[in-house]
């Protein structure tokens, strides 16, 4: 149940009553019928010290919910640095390997040790196996919680496996088959099971995996393959196929999330490191260093302004229209650009290859339709046909230009193991800035002021 609005907005203050009045009790009622997300955003509106009590409060199985719901980061870390090890293992113990391995991967190594002392030795040692992965690869997402058969039994004798497995495992879609050494054979559908008949062997039902991934897969192409195949759940084996785990599409839609906010901010030149939360003082340091190196580059592209100063002198109309001309290749750069990422981002590195001609030849069409139409304005503003032509072909080949560049940068960028995001936007602009300064004035300098 989620509550409406106003009362949503009240409920904080009343938790910060009752925990100020001793009344947790109260507290735990009031949230009982909350969902974990909705819990979870109440809880990190809290001090520290009430979002403490509150945990401490609640049923452990909530409490825990709305633990793994709430944003990752410095907050969450604070709080789980602030309970009791014993109260964090409890936990914990209630949550899938891999919202507990995300979890313990926020604390310090000491503060995992505590932890770990006061989980069974099982249990600790599962965690310790799944944090040796990276946090942003598959072995970092996967739970080793699955049910999984053997492709030897019949059909009524894995119906009885499952039923046994499937209470200790948390919402699993897909029943795995494997060997006598747990390599994996394929998958087998709930349903397939329930209408085969109990003495026939399941070795006839057997898919084969559609698709696989090993631990060091990146995190970004388990995404991909869950979005292409519509997968409920990917299998992670080790290089000899063994089945090690399983990635549920519900980590992967976090995944994609996050994945594409760090593209769009990379883009508009912000480091992926600022948070939503971030005072004014982080924001600044994460910005300027971008703002800078934009400004530099920015001179420089204005400087070619300065090598002309003569003509525009003479030519006053040249510095209205060397913006429009720079500004619409800076456009188009842009919208060639987010495309070539955006191809990059879903169809995984080296697919912009040989995009650059497309770019190049819608760079061709529009920058004719552009080009005429700036240069007719500028032949009304000047009454020069020679004004309009020079127009027309800066407008035309700076479109082009553009086209280029916001294909073959990303895309040489992602070849060099670049992350294109990072740095694309500004060569991009500064290339289109250039070129447009540079071949309206000097187009003009040759056919406005020569004999």
């Amino acid at each position: 149940m989620t509550a409406p609005p106003d009362e949503t907005e009240a409920v904080p203050v009343r938790i910060e009553d009752l925990v100020a009045a001793g009344d947790l009790a109260a507290v735990g009622k009031l949230v009982e019928d909350l969902h974990a997300s909705d819990l979870a955003d109440l809880v990190e509106r809290l001090d520290e010290a009430d979002q403490v009590a509150v945990l401490s409060a609640l049923p452990v199985g909530i409490a825990s919910e709305a633990l793994a719901e709430m944003e990752a980061g410095d907050e969450r870390k604070g709080l789980l640095a602030a309970l009791s090890p014993e109260k964090t293992a409890e936990l914990i113990q209630q949550l899938a390997a891999d919202d507990a391995v995300d979890l313990m991967g926020e604390l310090e190594p000491v503060e995992q040790q505590r932890v770990f002392d006061a989980l069974s030795h099982e249990e600790a040692g599962d965690l310790v196996d799944l944090l040796r992965y990276d946090e942003d690869s598959a072995g970092g997402l996967m739970t080793t919680e699955l049910v999984a058969v053997e492709g030897s039994l019949t059909a009524g004798e894995a119906l009885e496996q499952v039923r046994q497995q499937g209470r200790e495992v948390e919402d699993f879609y897909t029943v795995f088959v494997v060997d006598g050494t747990r390599r994996l054979l394929g998958t087998v559908g709930l349903d397939s099971l329930v209408i085969a008949h109990p003495d026939a062997g399941i070795d006839g039902l057997v898919e084969e995996p559609v698709a696989t991934v090993t631990p060091d897969v990146d995190q970004e192409h388990v995404g991909r393959l869950i979005a292409r195949y519509n997968l409920a759940s990917l299998p992670v084996v080790s290089l000899e196929n063994e089945l090690l785990g399983r990635i549920t599409f519900d980590d992967v839609i976090d995944v994609i999330e996050a994945e594409q906010t760090e593209d769009l901010l990379r883009l508009a030149g912000v480091t992926d490191e600022e948070e939503l939360r971030h005072d004014w003082r982080e924001s600044v340091r994460t910005r300027l260093p971008w703002l800078v190196l934009n400004l530099i580059t920015a001179s420089l592209a204005a400087s070619v302004i300065l090598a002309f100063e003569d003509l525009i002198a003479e030519v006053l109309v040249l510095a209205f229209l060397a913006p429009i001309i720079a500004a619409m290749g800076g456009s188009s750069g842009t919208q060639s650009l987010a495309i070539t990422i955006r191809r990059i981002t879903v169809e995984g590195s080296g697919s912009a290859r040989g995009f650059v001609w497309k770019e190049i030849l819608i760079g061709l069409v529009n920058g004719a339709v552009l080009g005429l139409g700036i240069g007719l304005l500028a032949f009304v503003l000047d009454g020069n046909p020679r004004l309009g032509l020079v127009v027309l072909l800066a407008m035309w080949v700076n479109q082009i230009v553009a086209g280029f560049a916001g294909a073959f940068i990303p895309a040489t960028l992602d070849r060099l193991g670049v992350d294109p995001s990072v740095a694309s936007s500004v060569f991009v602009h500064t290339l289109t800035d250039l070129c447009g300064f540079f071949l309206l004035l000097g187009l003009a300098s040759k056919l406005l002021l020569g004999p």
